[in-house]
């Protein structure tokens, strides 16, 4: 496959695509019918069917009965701990081996030129940042998702919050189920935001941050604090009316959904010709320049609040923008704070 007829390579060797990233025309005013229509099946395919049929296979065969959830347990939780851990090696693993450690696309449609092995650095444990990422994902990512998923199937089970059934309510669930990745993206813009803040960058985000180059293991690769904001998204259902389904659909997306934004590639090839598009790289320009892209292409967040890039040259031209702008802010409130120590 010949990533050419798709993007550029610079001098540097960085691919990028030729087209800019544009926002889903979910929030498009005036509405755009047409547009939405055409969007749709990227809405579900392939990803967000995945991360639904993760965890309807979860309620069939992994959770156990209402019964046993009533009462917390370690038996139950140490098995839906293994069962996440076993679940993230193998989807993570599957796309490490097929990009990163068999390299069956070369650097076709990669962002960076480099693979992570090929670099060391003392920002990371043992200074390999696929190891580092590892130990972060198991350790502590896992281990908070399950957690989470505990507590949230321990309050449904006990009656805490309202356990809606699908024969009951199957059109409010159905669109509930719908809006899942709207939940998500807003809650992971407003947390996003919040650890960008210099005092939760500098002691939390840059553990997710040193991974520069991103890959598959990057993804869970956070500061346990991190981990606890990102997978709370799951705690929106113990407010709102739902069902346990949903909720786990919710984590789920969450702890699986973080993949295709680190993957590094734009494209996966499937076959001979088959390519899979991984929506990354408005992530990736995320890691690369760190003050632009805090959500995704959903919902239009970062064009409402001015931290957009596209991709393009004018994206770059807009950010840099800001960039001076905020530069001009800090020298000239220093220069009062210095005029008035006079």
């Amino acid at each position: 496959m010949d990533d050419a007829i798709y993007g550029t390579r610079n001098k540097r060797g960085d691919w990028s695509p030729s087209e800019r990233i544009e926002c889903a025309p979910l929030f498009a005013l005036p509405p755009r019918p047409r547009a939405l229509l055409a969007w749709l099946p990227h809405y579900f395919l392939p990803w967000n069917v995945i991360f639904a049929l993760l965890a309807v296979a979860y309620w069939a065969w992994i959770i156990p009965d209402t019964e046993t959830l009533r009462t917390l347990g370690w038996g139950w939780a140490l098995r839906l701990y293994a069962v996440n851990a076993v679940a993230t090696f193998l989807f993570y693993g599957a796309f490490e081996l097929h990009l990163y450690v068999l390299r069956r696309q070369g650097r076709r449609f990669k962002y960076h030129p480099k693979f992570p092995s090929e670099q060391r650095s003392k920002a990371f444990w043992f200074e390999r940042q696929n190891i580092d990422n590892i130990l972060r994902t198991f350790l502590s990512g896992v281990t908070i998702w399950t957690a989470i998923e505990v507590i949230v199937l321990w309050a449904f089970a006990n009656g805490y919050v309202p356990w809606l059934s699908f024969a009951q309510h199957p059109l409010y669930l159905a669109a509930l189920a719908l809006v899942v990745p709207i939940i998500h993206e807003f809650h992971f813009f407003c947390i996003h935001r919040l650890i960008h803040t210099p005092f939760l960058y500098r002691w939390v985000h840059s553990v997710h941050h040193n991974s520069v180059n991103p890959s598959p293991w990057s993804s869970l690769s956070m500061h346990p604090v991190e981990h606890l904001l990102y997978l709370s998204t799951a705690f929106y259902h113990l407010i709102i009316p739902s069902n346990p389904l949903i909720a786990l659909y919710q984590l789920h997306f969450a702890a699986f959904g973080a993949i295709p934004g680190h993957v590094g590639f734009h494209k996966i090839e499937v076959g001979a010709n088959g390519l899979i598009d991984s929506h990354a790289y408005e992530h990736y320009l995320h890691h690369k320049y760190f003050e632009v892209n805090y959500g995704a292409a959903l919902i239009p967040l970062d064009k409402w609040f001015g931290t957009w890039h596209d991709g393009s040259a004018e994206g770059e031209a807009r950010m840099q923008e800001r960039y001076r702008r905020r530069k001009e802010r800090i020298a000239a409130r220093k220069a009062a704070q210095a005029a008035a120590g006079r």
